[in-house]
């Protein structure tokens, strides 16, 4: 009878079949415990505005979205509105690329321009205290050292950019891909009488399992279209917190649609099927590109094995020949 660690063979498979189910719960368990987490960050987020929304009406305050120069009193904040003011345009470019990252906060600005800030200065007290702990004969040239510390505060600067640019590109990517199936439900919903600001909300609702990202952005859009008088400064401020082609398109259309009387339906049907087209082709082009790729891998790890498998017996007989 084998042991481990004084348990018999019988109580080892006994405890690793209890672990194996107990993971395999576990693991069923998280889908729901996701999809229950996501339906309550995207009722708190569209609870969250709603609430602001309706403090500003009911403070008689007349503000539509939140602007460049207006914010509520509540997000106003002193600090980032002078360095924001010495930045001009850049100060601008930086909070809406926090919002498109997903970053509602108002502090997520001045979060920013501190990590730019903050982290070349760390890398660059990091780089010196390294060199200086090392012992003399083990000391680098002077040159190696200015290159080392040049790279160090590079990094440091860009870093944060390129974090929050892969943040924004991962959601652009993901409401792509959603984007063409919500349109058509919208155009479902239009089609059968539905007005367009209970369109948006109750297709929220349906996608915020599949799509949260798509969910929570198209659940601020009908809370500020149910609560605003200004429907085309909702749907700007739409494009501009998603800032991808998709939903610019989609806001021209709606504001189009309502400044000439055109019909809704059509032209949520036409920008649902460019939509599609424009996601089959960037799909066909990875398609494509996929085979270059694979080229220089195969090169390095099949090819090697390959010649080992077919080669090898020929040579080992040589050998022994």
């Amino acid at each position: 009878m084998l042991e481990f660690f004084g348990i018999s063979d019988e109580g080892l498979i006994t405890f690793l079949s209890a672990l194996i189910a107990a993971v395999s719960f576990m693991a069923f368990a998280s889908m729901f415990l996701d999809k229950e987490e996501k339906k309550e960050r995207y009722k708190d987020i569209v609870q969250k505005r709603r609430r602001a929304l309706y403090e500003d009406a009911k403070a008689g305050r007349d503000r539509t979205i939140v602007t460049d120069k207006e914010l509520s009193a509540r997000e106003s904040m002193a600090m980032l509105y002078k360095m924001q003011d010495l930045l001009g345009a850049q100060g601008k470019k930086i909070r809406n690329m926090m919002v498109q990252a997903g970053y509602r906060s108002p502090k997520a600005p001045i979060n920013f321009m501190v990590a730019r800030v903050g982290l070349p200065v760390f890398f660059l007290v990091f780089s010196f205290l390294v060199f200086s702990a090392l012992p003399e004969e083990r000391q680098f040239s002077k040159m190696v050292q200015l290159c080392v510390y040049f790279g160090g505060f590079a990094f440091g600067f860009f870093l944060p950019g390129i974090i929050i640019k892969n943040q924004i590109q991962k959601r652009q990517q993901d409401m792509e891909l959603s984007f063409p199936d919500a349109l058509d439900m919208m155009l479902i919903c239009v089609q059968g009488g539905i007005g367009l600001e209970q369109t948006i909300d109750r297709i929220s609702n349906e996608i915020v399992e599949q799509a949260p990202i798509l969910a929570e952005e198209l659940g601020i859009l009908s809370a500020e279209m149910s609560m605003l008088n200004n429907r085309r400064a909702a749907l700007a401020d739409f494009a501009r917190r998603l800032g991808n082609p998709a939903a610019k398109s989609f806001t021209t259309a709606l504001v189009q649609a309502e400044q000439y009387g055109t019909s809704v339906s059509q032209a949520l049907r036409i920008l649902s099927e460019e939509l599609r087209d424009i996601r089959m082709q960037r799909a066909e082009e990875k398609a494509m590109s996929l085979p270059p790729k694979l080229t220089v891998p195969m090169i390095l790890f099949f090819l090697p094995s390959l010649f080992v498998i077919i080669l090898g017996p020929v040579g080992i007989q040589i050998s022994n020949m």
